[in-house]
């Protein structure tokens, strides 16, 4: 559907109305998280029913530096002067996820322990009706197997007011993201959360690639803040970090995909190193779900090596045609001199639907300036990497 065929007005009416007519006198309760789908959301309830509407916002430990009271104060000024409460619920969240190693398993605890703090909520202040942000990518994603989106439930079976206590509304089921901003747009939204780049339900948790542990989340934090300050200005569809753990698995197709890489790098495969880690990442493949190995392409060049974007992802879809195990190949920015226990990866894509998105071309002093800062100020951290997945083969968030 272009712009020309989406009218955000009508769309608008129609949801006002339907939200109006489902809810009735009853009370609901919105969780913002400060991103266009939730906020567009509450901003429409809040037009239908007014002061019968609650917005909380779950600061469930999962949350960038500070974003809980940003985000409040956002929402709660004009011109949107919602009725915004924070809520500190980290206990549950942390214990329902820490030490979860699997992407999926994480996003199915994020999902039980989400709506069961809802539910808490809903019960003590008498809301019949949650209302949520789902937009189609995350139906089409959950349904096929892709990945849970934390806030798909119905489409699935799960039935919430028999598990929860509360009907679920959903006025952006049908859209897709551009058509969400657009509906922002003119609701007069401000652009820091109209414009504002996604952010997963499950927060930093998907981010936190295999096991979480609290200091790992942390670093995790710290390097988040600085590539998005690095990347702003470059304005991608949506860019941030990812953490892993440094530790890597024997891999028998480590001199074939070094060729490979070498090949397409333009240099000799001596000054090439191929490493596995020992975690996985989430990939796309016809459509359906998986969960494959992330391979590190790392340069031997008493320096940083920088070849065009172009062959970088040439060599990516080399190494994944020809091993259909790997959903993830990343390429080494810097390293440190001292072997730390973490190592970074950056993230940054340009996508219209978010159903597929390209990897974005940031110019490498940017990357290496962005890297820079980042060993030098996240404990424990020594290589920072460019993700140079494309969707597909990879899903945009690396869990």
């Amino acid at each position: 559907m272009s712009s020309e065929t989406f009218n955000p007005k009508s769309f608008v009416e129609r949801q006002v109305d339907e939200i109006r007519r489902v809810i009735g006198t009853g009370k609901a309760l919105v969780a913002v998280s400060g991103g266009v789908d939730s906020s567009t959301c509450a901003v429409l309830a809040h037009m239908a029913i007014g002061d019968n509407l609650l917005c909380v916002f779950l600061d469930d430990g999962f949350m960038r530096l500070d974003e809980p009271e940003r985000v409040a104060e956002v929402l709660s000024k004009q011109p949107l002067s919602l009725p915004v409460r924070i809520e500190r619920v980290q206990e549950p969240f942390f214990k329902a996820l820490f030490g979860i190693r699997e992407a999926e398993e994480k996003r199915k605890a994020f999902r039980k322990t989400f709506y069961s703090v809802l539910s808490d909520i809903a019960r003590r202040e008498g809301c019949e009706y949650l209302i949520q942000g789902t937009i189609l990518a995350d139906i089409i994603e959950t349904k096929g197997g892709i990945k849970t989106q934390h806030n798909v439930l119905e489409q699935i079976g799960i039935n919430p007011r028999e598990l929860y206590g509360f009907k679920v509304v959903e006025p952006l089921a049908s859209l897709v993201k551009w058509q969400v901003r657009e509906v922002a747009r003119y609701l007069k939204i401000p652009p820091e959360i109209s414009e504002r780049q996604p952010f997963p339900g499950p927060g930093l948790s998907v981010r936190v690639v295999g096991e979480i542990r609290l200091d790992k989340l942390m670093v995790l934090k710290k390097a988040t803040a600085i590539v998005e300050e690095h990347l702003a200005t470059y304005k991608p569809s949506q860019y941030f970090a990812a953490i892993l753990d440094n530790n890597f698995k024997p891999n028998p197709n480590t001199k074939k995909i070094r060729d490979t890489a070498a090949k397409f790098l333009g240099i000799d495969p001596n000054r090439v190193s191929i490493g596995m880690f020992s975690d996985k990442a989430t990939g796309v493949k016809g459509g359906k779900r998986r969960y494959g190995n992330i391979v590190a392409v790392k340069c031997l060049n008493n320096g940083v090596y920088t070849p065009p974007l172009a062959n970088l992802l040439e060599m990516q879809k080399a190494i994944i045609e020809s091993n259909p195990s790997i959903t993830r190949v990343l390429y080494l920015i810097l390293c440190s001199n001292i072997r730390g226990q973490y190592s970074i990866v950056i993230r940054a894509v340009r996508t219209e639907d978010f159903l597929t998105a390209n990897v974005a071309e940031i110019p490498w002093d940017c990357l290496i300036r962005c890297a820079d800062f980042i060993l030098k100020n996240c404990p424990g951290v020594s290589e920072v990497y460019y993700d140079v997945t494309p969707k597909p083969p990879a899903t945009i968030e690396m869990e």
